[in-house]
């Protein structure tokens, strides 16, 4: 019976993209000159796993790029060559390549030979002495100082770790593939055996000292123990004409071993047989289902999948009970029924809530990419900038995830490009040479908040108030409080650079970051002093598939406000009411002066009951930094709504973020804060007919 191999193929791609993060986090974090062994390690045993899986599936042009980059990684952990800013840059360079190969095999599409030949030419460039190789000291021993022409073969003590053969990987096989090469003598160490009645069966005590004769390259024997180094103690050294002594074992027994020599007969046609040393998983058990044709999944912790089994556990036994009632009901059980429903809206909603933990996943996922980004952006502006991460674990909805990441890169390359100074302009203003740019994520209510702060020059109020008025964004009157001034750089084609660069500058971006996060459901403000640095902060909504929401009344039509967005609902009273220059009718609430808008004007609502201020109620909510009062009907109740996108059943339309389905069939909008408060002052006509279509 063959074997299916492609059914691997999704597991595989998932955790070498795994092994390029670690490599990648590896390499961002290693010190040249300074580097820590076990760092070295895992960074070679990443890829060490990445070259042996593509070999195993048939992917020989990664297993062949992926094989130069372990050979210089094993000399840098050997210490035969010295950890190099130049070395490290190439490494980096060359994860980039690695994980472009993967993603175009992974999705059946053509790898770019030009771009892996070029980068293969530069990891061998550097194998070549190009990152100044360690200065051998001059062999003192025979044996180390014949390796060259007069070299008969080689000496291998062979000592297996208890574990290898519950690895899948076979000592016997292993020494076999070794008398394939050559004429090949062993001796068996005994010593470590037990008794009989203490030996484990899948256990390995037995140890090998081999010699084995004829033309044969290091390579070649390096390729046979290749997937048990990190399983077993090995020694390899040439055998000279005069050699008499056998090398050193990896670790010296205390008292001579009882050997006993046997020849292993050559067995060519077994070698890597049907792939089965490569195929093992060292590491347990794999963590992600195979998943075909690309298929979109994530990993869940096996904990989140109990909470769910035992809600729908009870569950089931709920419907059960209130089926028996339902075989035989009278008005006496009218109480017990009230119970069961309550104790079925309970369980309903708890499922609902495990399986929503299902989707989320730590914002590290996003978090990830930004070191490197800040390295080599850092590096090519010749910038100094420390990258500070807090909050990685703080989970968040899948698809917020997906899509939260490329307004995150404009926001965090702006930091760097504008905020953060040059190193001589930070020490000419009292700073350190070393600018710093923090991520920070954590939860708040309902919301997910994540901050982007950097110690750099701040934004200029006065530039960008002259550019905005040069490009008639604002009247040259306008008097703009500084957050609306802020704000202006969020307008499409907006830039105070100087300079266009590939970094930024051409004003293309930072629109883009306010659409993406308002089409989630959030918004974001800023906060900025000059010279002293800025921070932008995000607010997302955890899920976005389902909102906890405000009803409110607005004539026969029902309404949906965001929890979140509400700060407090109250009753207006005549000699609150004012009417401002420039902001219409506002209210004031504790010295604070508020714009007040009339949902029914705004969303073209003609039965409104309340159609003067004191006949309804205000409901005081807050979007994007600012604050305004919602005139409507009455309140009716809170409840979690599951959202319906308008833009995929309808069309998008101003000042809606969605629909929803309410207990009794009907259908109620979901109000958009950030943008009712934006076109409060310009309601226009054609927005109150869509409304009115769509509802």
């Amino acid at each position: 019976m063959t074997i299916d191999m492609a059914q691997f193929h999704q597991v595989f791609f998932d955790e070498s993209f795994e092994g390029l993060d670690i490599m990648e986090s590896g390499l961002l974090e290693m010190d040249p000159g300074s580097a820590d062994p076990e760092q070295i390690n895992s960074i070679f045993r990443a890829a060490h796993s990445i070259k042996g899986g593509s070999g195993t599936f048939g992917f020989t042009n990664i297993a062949d790029f992926t094989h130069v980059m372990e050979t210089l990684l094993d000399e840098m952990r050997d210490g035969r060559r010295q950890v190099t800013a130049e070395a490290v840059n190439v490494l980096l360079a060359s994860v980039d390549v690695l994980r472009e190969m993967l993603t175009a095999t992974s999705e059946d599409a053509e790898v770019d030979p030009e771009r892996v030949k070029a980068q293969k030419a530069e990891l061998d460039r550097i194998l070549a002495g190009g990152a100044a190789a360690v200065e051998v000291a001059e062999p003192d021993s025979t044996e180390e100082a014949c390796a060259s022409s007069e070299q008969t073969g080689w000496h291998i003590v062979f000592r297996p770790h208890s574990h290898m053969m519950r690895t899948g990987n076979d000592p016997l096989r292993l020494i076999r593939e070794l008398g394939s090469l050559g004429e090949l003598s062993v001796e068996v160490d005994l010593e470590s055996l037990l008794p009989l009645s203490e030996y484990e069966p899948e256990d390995s005590y037995l140890s090998w000292d081999l010699h084995l004769k004829g033309d044969i390259s290091k390579e070649q024997i390096d390729d046979i123990f290749d997937w048990v180094e990190d399983d077993c103690d090995l020694s390899i050294a040439p055998i000279c004409p005069a050699q008499k002594a056998p090398a050193a074992a990896p670790e010296t027994a205390s008292e001579p071993a009882p050997k006993t020599e046997i020849k292993a007969a050559p067995a060519p046609d077994e070698r890597r047989e049907g792939g089965d040393r490569r195929t093992s998983d060292r590491r347990g058990s794999v963590k992600k289902p195979a998943t075909g044709g690309g298929t979109s999944s994530i990993r869940v912790d096996i904990t989140k999948i109990d909470v769910l089994i035992n809600m729908v556990g009870e569950l089931v036994i709920t419907q059960s009970m209130l089926s028996m009632m339902g075989e035989e009901f009278d008005i006496s059980q009218i109480e017990r029924l009230r119970e069961g429903l309550a104790q079925l809206e309970r369980h309903t909603r708890e499922m609902q809530e495990s399986v929503m933990q299902i989707r989320m996943l730590p914002i590290s996922f996003t978090f990830s990419r930004f070191p490197r980004l800040v390295h080599d952006l850092s590096t090519k502006m010749g910038k100094q900038i420390e990258l500070k991460m807090t909050g990685e674990t703080t989970e968040v909805d899948k698809t917020v995830i997906e899509k939260i990441g490329d307004p995150l890169v404009h926001l965090v390359r702006n930091s760097l490009d504008h905020g953060i100074e040059m190193p001589e302009e930070r020490v000419a203003a009292g700073k350190p040479e070393q600018g710093t740019v923090e991520l920070n994520a954590y939860h708040r209510g309902g919301n997910i908040i994540i901050e982007i702060k950097d110690d750099g020059k701040g934004l200029n109020r006065d530039l960008l108030l002259e550019k905005a008025i040069e490009r008639g964004l604002v009247p040259s009157d306008a008097i703009l409080s500084d957050q609306q001034i802020y704000e202006l750089i969020f307008a499409a084609g907006f830039s105070t650079a100087e300079t266009v660069s590939d970094v930024s500058g051409r004003g293309v971006g930072m629109d883009v970051v306010r659409r993406n996060i308002n089409e989630l459901g959030g918004s974001i403000e800023i906060h900025s002093e000059m010279g002293v640095g800025s921070s932008f902060i995000i607010r997302l909504p955890l899920t976005l598939a389902i909102l906890d929401g405000q009803t409110v009344s607005i004539g026969s039509e029902t309404y949906i406000v965001p929890l979140v967005s509400i700060i407090e609902s109250i009753q207006v009273k005549e000699n609150m009411v004012n009417m401002l220059a420039g902001k219409g009718e506002t209210f004031k609430l504790r010295e604070e002066y508020l714009p007040i808008v009339r949902l029914h004007e705004i969303l073209g609502v003609n039965d409104a009951k309340a159609k003067e201020l004191n006949e309804g109620l205000l409901v005081v909510v807050e979007g994007e930094g600012r604050r305004c009062g919602l005139f409507v009907d009455d309140l009716l109740g809170q409840q979690q709504v599951v959202i319906k996108s308008l833009e995929a059943n309808y069309r998008k339309i101003s000042g809606l973020s969605g629909a929803t389905i309410l207990g009794d069939g009907s259908v109620a909008l979901i109000l958009d804060i950030p943008g009712l408060i934006r076109m409060a002052g310009n309601a226009s006509s054609a927005f109150s007919k869509d409304v009115r279509k769509s509802a």
